[in-house]
């Protein structure tokens, strides 16, 4: 009798043994080895260029979280970098949207679409497939529709125009010891170079103290900038706003400005966003041009991004980090992150885990938080200005990541 309950007894548990042990087997069966999150950006077309940098800073990340143990609440799942082209219009990212959404249905997160334009286009897509997307891109309206999977890691275009303008003012009443009174704009129609421009005219600009005396919109890509160019001449204000998002028409206006006797600082240039930082301006344009261009950018290469920075020039041969190189680095690093919390290979989750994110103080873009608030904007975004130097786009401000001092152009 003993002999057959101690038998039962050991059956029992080397059942319950086996059993455990299946469920566990079966647990760590589900973790994935593997997670698939996106990049839609542009590959092909006119806008080829920035779309390749944001893969190149987008690859980068992905081989750095991976070689340091994946995802750690996924079992070290690795991350798959899935790229998708955009393209030039806005029709065809809508439709490489599409496709995604299709295609890929195992995606967990997306980075993307560069331009405001593309990116309105293709978060409409998105926000109905419940898939969480990072973006860079800098329009408003972006944040402005009360999508719940759209995370905005820049400041938008209406902020940075809000703290970029002080700024610029100072240092132009430092360095010329007086202070500006006119401004001429010039931009083009994109929805991130409207955004700036609409918060300088509908107050922003009035606010200090600034008259604008010529506002000229155009459409790229510009075949002749010379009308245009003729009205800045003619009006000679203290500042210009300078806006082109293609690098093409952004050559074409400096070269015509020169031609007319503006260039070389002669009028003082400050652009919103990056196609004027471009490293392919110095194939077409000289740095004597460029020398002292301002740009306020969402981010840069910048002070504690050295050793990412040198890693970018060896490996890809890039010059320096633009805003599309370090944000969507930047990115992969949020969206692991967010894998992290929400501790599951799900889409939905993984757009809970970022709307109630807290992760601190902001490493890979200029200030503020790893937390977006109601609307999907990363909260405290501050941003950068950045000044052609030597031949360089060198991040001036915020002091505190600047890598060098900025100076205001001698007219």
């Amino acid at each position: 009798m003993r002999t057959t309950s101690k038998i039962r007894i050991t059956r029992r548990t080397l059942l319950a043994g086996a059993s455990g042990t299946l469920i566990a087997s079966r647990a760590w069966a589900q973790q994935p080895s593997e997670v698939k999150v996106g990049l839609l950006v542009p590959i092909s077309g006119i806008y080829a260029r920035p779309g390749t940098v944001m893969r190149q800073g987008a690859e980068m990340a992905v081989e750095h979280i991976n070689a340091q143990g994946g995802v750690k609440a996924l079992g070290g799942a690795k991350l798959k970098l899935v790229v998708l082209d955009s393209g030039d219009t806005t029709e065809k990212a809508k439709n490489a949207a599409q496709r995604m959404v299709a295609q890929e249905s195992d995606l967990v997160a997306a980075s993307g679409a560069y331009l405001s334009s593309f990116t309105l286009a293709v978060t409409e897509v998105t926000e109905r497939a419940n898939l969480p997307v990072l973006t860079l891109s800098y329009s408003d309206l972006i944040t402005d529709r009360g999508f719940k999977y759209v995370f905005q890691t820049s400041a938008t275009a209406a902020s940075q125009a809000r703290q970029a303008l002080p700024q610029i003012i100072k240092l132009a009443e430092t360095a010329s010891g007086k202070r500006p009174k006119t401004v001429a704009i010039l931009t083009d129609n994109t929805a991130a170079s409207i955004a700036s421009a609409k918060s300088m005219r509908e107050g922003l600009l009035a606010e200090n103290q600034l008259q604008l005396i010529v506002d000229e919109t155009f459409t790229p890509p510009l075949a002749d900038a010379t009308s245009l160019v003729q009205k800045i001449r003619s009006a000679k204000p203290d500042l210009l706003f300078f806006l082109p998002t293609v690098i093409s028409d952004a050559k074409l206006l400096l070269e015509k400005m020169n031609e007319f006797g503006l260039g070389q600082g002669k009028v003082p240039t400050i652009s919103f966003g990056i196609a004027i930082a471009e490293p392919d301006m110095l194939q077409t344009v000289s740095p004597e041009l460029l020398q002292g261009v301002l740009t306020c950018v969402a981010s840069w290469g910048a002070k504690g991004h050295e050793a990412l920075i040198a890693e970018l020039k060896t490996r890809y041969k890039e010059p320096w980090m633009t805003q599309n190189a370090i944000s969507t680095y930047g990115d992969m690093w949020v969206i692991k992150d967010a894998l992290e919390k929400a501790g599951k290979a799900d889409r939905v989750a993984v757009g809970e885990a970022l709307r109630t994110m807290d992760a601190g103080p902001s490493k890979y873009y200029p200030l503020g938080e790893i937390k977006f608030d109601q609307k999907g904007r990363r909260v405290g975004a501050g941003m950068t200005i950045v000044q052609w130097q030597s031949g360089v786009p060198v991040t001036v401000f915020p002091p505190e990541l600047a890598l060098a001092k900025p100076f205001w152009p001698k007219t």
